[in-house]
């Protein structure tokens, strides 16, 4: 089976292959996979046959035809879940760093919902099929290296019900974060827009004010402890855009400690002695993922009105790195 694309090259001033540009954005697009569909003459540019390395001009026209890989089966598996809540609604779940939420491209097994698909047909439970299979029950999610709380649905109504939730941002969510450098200001909001990174669609960007589209993303932060060149923070959001912590963290100068795609994982404004070098080494090992963790989940349920409110503990990675800043 195929997919059509059609893309339209913006004013574009740096010089880019026809292959290379495609991969950054038509997901899941490998670059073997784009030089197979040309060379084949599954992509036109205006109209007209190309090659791989054809470099493109301001507002040139590509039409794409790519093979769409056939669905992979998804397969209960027997994991471990640290279940916080659970009534015959929904389930309130604490997930593990290195657990992608969801089956999708390339990460069909070992996710959250292989291990809640399991638990449901053990208990012989149902779940929410609101987003389709391969999201059962899923209303929200985490990045694979974010741990904490995460909300899941039994049936459709509760997912639609806490789907209005999150959208009318009814749901209360808080984070902590280990964080490079020290803050001037304490507390304060971070507001921008956001929009997938124009060079590599794996990312998010804040956009400058004469770009246009993105969507609004707001983020309050306060600042709980400082170390020699961490800060421990609160955050909360008022918004759920995709990375939105992450990506709104670094473009203040201060990434989430340990994360590799946004900048966290090599020092920010310190005075590198052989003394803080070693300890950064030692704190980088210790911490192998973004220092980014769900804290706080609440909200009213949506079918009996309860108010509900849970709290995880740090993880034992964030604890260690605490431990060794001297915590």
């Amino acid at each position: 089976m195929e997919k059509n694309y059609k893309l339209i090259v913006p004013n574009i001033k740096d010089r880019q292959r026809i292959d290379k540009y495609i991969t950054v954005f038509v997901e899941n697009a490998t670059r073997t996979k784009v030089q197979k569909s040309i060379n084949m003459g599954n992509v036109l540019v205006n109209g007209n046959f190309v090659k791989s390395n054809y470099i493109l001009k301001p507002y040139d026209e590509i039409d794409i035809e790519l093979p769409v890989p056939d669905k992979q089966e998804i397969v209960p598996e027997n994991i471990p879940l640290d279940i916080v809540f659970e009534d015959e609604y929904l389930l309130v779940v604490n997930k593990p760093a290195g657990m992608v939420t969801h089956p999708a491209y390339k990460n069909y097994s070992g996710t959250l919902v292989n291990a809640v698909m399991f638990y449901s047909l053990k208990k012989k439970d149902s779940l929410s099929s609101l987003n389709g299979f391969e999201r059962a029950g899923i209303v929200h999610r985490l990045d694979k290296d974010t741990s904490g709380l995460l909300v899941i649905a039994k049936d459709e109504t509760t997912h639609s019900k806490l789907s209005d939730l999150f959208m009318r941002h009814d749901i209360e969510r808080e984070y902590n974060a280990l964080v490079w450098g020290h803050f001037r200001n304490k507390e304060g909001i971070i507001e921008s827009r956001l929009a997938r990174d124009r060079k590599d669609r794996k990312k998010v960007a804040v956009l400058r004010d004469d770009e246009e589209g993105g969507k609004n993303a707001i983020t309050m932060y306060e600042v709980l402890k400082e170390f020699d060149f961490i800060s421990l923070l609160r955050l909360r959001l008022k918004t759920g855009r995709t990375h939105q912590i992450r990506v709104h963290l670094s473009s203040k100068g201060h990434p989430v400690f340990g994360d590799e795609t946004y900048g966290g994982r090599v020092p920010h404004s310190v005075n590198l002695t052989n003394n803080i070098k070693s300890q950064i080494k030692n704190l980088l090992e210790t911490m192998p993922r973004q220092a980014l963790h769900a804290k706080v989940l609440g909200f009213v349920h949506p079918r009996t009105r309860e108010k509900l409110h849970f709290e995880s503990a740090l993880p034992e990675d964030m604890q260690n790195v605490l431990r060794i800043l001297g915590a």
